[in-house]
């Protein structure tokens, strides 16, 4: 299956992938809620686990208001799940297990016991709902407990990608059975498995930032535009949440995450320089070639070249600085 193709499923109706770049981290202990709570930036208190409010998008940063990982929170009975990219695995563990002073809280690396599938574009809860047998209505990140390929399965509804998506975490030893059982469903929708090339360009043409290209130690969550959906203000105090609250207040980053639309020439590395008017203004930080879009890239810019339609230069070639996303995804 090319590229293109999985990207057109997409689109029009589903592609799905197992995925091999993902970590989950578990938190128990009977101090887990207040202590998480005030460890991550967006409000878990009031998540059910025994409902399908059971999830939530947060980020982990450090006292300065830096990045050190993007999570999903998924609320268990006992216990929540932490979801995040597997390059961030390491530096969340050790932040997380600095702030443990006298609590009732355990930190255990999860991430052998899951298979993660993911399910991308607007058929998404409709495949995993045939995949299951059952209905699915979810909304944003919202969780269901399912039964796909005879195992217990938690699927959750979020994307990787942008626009409409359904994560899927799975018994490790039950993969071939879930893997099947996506499979024969998706057949009948049209959807397609799709590889990890090409969500990684569906990931670029829906500017989603990800661990270790944008998101990362030297970035702040304002400069990747995740403050809306990852913070909340409401909840008291949280980690880092000093230096969020002060520039969301001021409304002033140093830098932003664009688009550039890249000219003729060789497709140009990741770190490439943006310059305008001659000056370093940027670099790029994920590069690829679109089937649709031609030579694309996510940059982070200073405040000032961040405005769609400024031109710059990259490599020696004129560029343009696009707006995100390249491509708005159909949300159901």
């Amino acid at each position: 299956m090319s590229g293109a193709d999985a990207i057109e499923a997409a689109s029009r109706t589903a592609a799905w992938t197992r995925l091999e770049d993902r970590a989950v981290l578990e938190v128990t202990g009977t101090d887990r809620t207040r202590w998480l709570q005030g460890q991550i930036t967006n409000d878990i208190e009031a998540l059910d686990p025994a409902g399908p409010r059971a999830g939530r998008h947060a980020l982990l940063l450090t006292r300065e208001g830096r990045i050190v990982a993007e999570v999903h929170v998924v609320a268990r009975p006992a216990s929540f799940w932490l979801e995040t990219d597997a390059v961030s695995r390491v530096a969340a563990i050790e932040r997380l297990a600095k702030y443990v002073v006298a609590d009732d809280v355990a930190i255990t690396d999860a991430t052998e016991a899951f298979a993660r599938f993911a399910i991308e574009g607007p058929d998404a809860q409709s495949i995993a709902a045939d995949a299951a047998g059952a209905a699915l209505a979810l909304g944003a990140d919202e969780v269901a407990d399912v039964r796909i390929g005879g195992a217990a399965v938690v699927a959750a509804a979020w994307s990787l990608v942008g626009g409409a998506g359904v994560q899927l975490l799975a018994p490790r030893a039950a993969a071939p059975d879930v893997a099947e059982a996506l499979r024969a469903a998706g057949r009948a929708h049209g959807a397609v498995e799709a590889g990890a090339e090409a969500l990684e360009l569906l990931r670029i043409e829906a500017g989603v930032p990800r661990a270790g290209a944008e998101l990362g130690p030297d970035t702040l969550p304002a400069e990747l535009r995740l403050v809306e959906r990852t913070v909340s203000f409401t909840k008291g105090c949280f980690t880092g949440q000093e230096v969020v609250t002060r520039m969301h207040t001021r409304g002033r980053v140093g830098h932003r995450l664009v688009g550039i639309a890249l000219g003729a020439g060789p497709l140009p590395e990741a770190g490439a320089a943006v310059e305008a008017g001659g000056a370093r203004v940027g670099a790029l930080t994920s590069v690829a070639r679109s089937p649709r879009l031609g030579a694309i890239a996510l940059a982070l810019v200073r405040r000032g070249s961040d405005e769609p339609g400024t031109e710059v230069a990259v490599a020696g070639h004129g560029a343009r600085v696009v707006a995100l996303p390249f491509v708005r995804a159909e949300s159901s």
